[in-house]
């Protein structure tokens, strides 16, 4: 391999890499190939200084996320000239996270120091992308190992970010053993002893997880419609829409849960402000004694008189008012114009909603339901992590997640957005129920096991049961400390590399 590798000029290692790691991603199962897929790009930073590195890390994080995060050019509720440049400016955008990575890797001279800042410093990197309006989390690594069950109960105790950790120090690794100095038989048998001890606590945690949550069950039915997000708002089935979603609500009804799920956006009117539709939801929870989450939008006034928009969640319990959750975290350009005065790239759309002018929420609302407190997630909100962690630290014994991934159709987005759902269970040791307008609906236990699962494009209403029990982990209470932790030594490193060379 370091023959093949070291014949390869700066450009051709980056575009392999970039390949390499962008085709690791769900739904193709090639998550290990990231064990690798950091050599050659390692490779041409280890032998460039800072401003060949800064270019070659930029065109690998562009090839990286194009291949990655194609699916965002796949959204059929824009223009295809609006979600190509959607899908450029991201990857323009992603990509100078590496670009400066390579450029770090270059400052620092001595082989040593690039070994071991290596791991902290993409670790810091994942961290510090996360956050801002333009937070993003579907690139980050832990994603890739979703095959791999026994590796992420780690992260119950330091996030997903030490599965990052992790495959980066198995590179570090075999890059030391292929291009510096071969391990010796004695320093293998140590690595793959404490590969065996990972793995076997790992194996361990998937069933002592689920032996700590012993309580009552609460059985929650799901409602997948699979309509067309493109339809849905249109007056001329506008009518239909709202018989179907009856008549899978009955359907639900029939099941006799203890809670009903419905997806994101579910109905195409303002529940809020429906009287005849809400109360016709109200006829149904009073009679049947079985409260729903609904997903809706809603429309407020500020006191300048102006239309508020929100991506919302109402509760509507047997004989009480209804209680509503705002979006917190919305889709910058897709729900909300970051730029406003420069970009309004889906208000054009005739979705009768005014999409793309939505407001954040603020309350971290909890649900309750016979003294047991839950919590939901609107769609994109379940990609990042604080989110899930508030809501558990507020009280939540279970999760909701609510989501319309139909503008994506069958592109890796909805599997990839699924996956983040079995990372916010694992953190928190916690159920999660997800229901998507057209999938993937499912329920996911609190070692990361998919309980139930709904495929993309199915029109289904079923029914699962939870256990609740004690729920949280050290990474609940704490957050991203070891994200944080990586963030210092990396600036530690640096210090100490800027003093050697003065």
């Amino acid at each position: 391999m370091s023959n093949i590798i070291s014949r390869l000029n700066n450009w051709q290692l980056a575009i392999i890499s970039g390949i390499l790691i962008g085709i690791s991603y769900h739904p193709i199962h090639l998550g290990l190939l990231v064990y690798v897929g950091f050599l050659p790009i390692f490779h041409s930073w280890f032998i460039s200084r800072v401003k060949t590195n800064i270019v070659s890390g930029y065109l690998f994080g562009f090839i990286y996320n194009l291949i990655s995060n194609y699916w965002m050019a796949t959204n059929s509720g824009a223009e295809p000239i609006v979600v190509f440049f959607s899908l450029l400016a991201a990857t323009i955008y992603l990509s100078i996270f590496w670009a400066l990575i390579g450029g770090v890797l270059g400052f620092i001279e001595k082989p040593i120091y690039r070994l071991l800042i290596f791991p902290f410093l993409i670790v810091s990197m994942e961290w510090i992308r996360s956050f801002g309006p333009l937070g993003f989390t579907m690139g980050n690594l832990a994603i890739t190992q979703m095959d791999f069950l026994p590796l992420l109960q780690y992260i119950e105790y330091a996030g997903s970010y030490i599965i990052t950790f992790w495959i980066i120090s198995i590179n570090v690794l075999l890059y030391y053993h292929i291009f510096i100095k071969k391990l010796l038989k004695q320093e293998f048998k140590l690595i793959i002893i404490t590969l065996m001890l990972i793995i076997g606590f790992g194996w361990s945690k998937i069933y002592s997880v689920l032996n700590q949550k012993n309580g009552s069950e609460l059985s929650i039915a799901v409602i997948q419609p699979n309509l067309d997000p493109n339809e849905k708002w249109d007056r001329a089935t506008r009518e239909l829409t709202i018989n179907i979603m009856d008549s899978l609500h009955q359907i639900a009804i029939d099941f006799e849960p203890d809670i009903i799920l419905f997806p994101e956006t579910a109905l195409p009117a303002y529940l809020r402000l429906n009287n005849k539709i809400r109360q016709q939801l109200q006829n149904h929870v009073d009679q049947s004694k079985i409260p729903i989450l609904i997903g809706t939008v809603d429309r407020r006034f500020d006191d300048e008189g102006r239309k508020l928009y929100y991506n919302s969640s109402m509760y509507i319990s047997p004989g009480k008012n209804y209680l509503m959750y705002d979006k917190i975290h919305l889709v910058p350009f897709a729900e909300y114009d970051l730029i406003p005065w420069l970009l309004h790239p889906l208000g054009e759309l005739n979705l009768n909603i005014d999409r793309g002018i939505f407001m954040g929420g603020v309350s971290y609302t909890l649900f309750n339901h016979k003294g047991i407190s839950f919590s939901n997630l609107i769609c994109y909100e379940s990609t990042l992590p604080r989110y899930a962690r508030k809501f558990i630290k507020n009280g939540a014994k279970f999760l909701m997640i609510q989501a319309n991934d139909g503008w994506l159709g069958e592109s890796a987005g909805p599997y990839q957005h699924f996956e983040n759902a079995r990372l916010r269970a694992i953190e928190n040791r916690v159920s999660v129920v997800r229901s998507g307008n057209t999938g993937i609906s499912g329920v996911i236990l609190p070692n990361g096991k998919v309980k139930k699962i709904i495929s993309l494009g199915e029109q289904v209403v079923f029914k699962e049961s939870i256990v609740l029990g004690s729920v949280g982990s050290i990474y609940s209470k704490y957050g991203d400390v070891f994200a944080s932790l990586c963030f210092v030594i990396s600036l530690f490193i640096g210090f100490v590399v800027s003093c050697i060379k003065k």
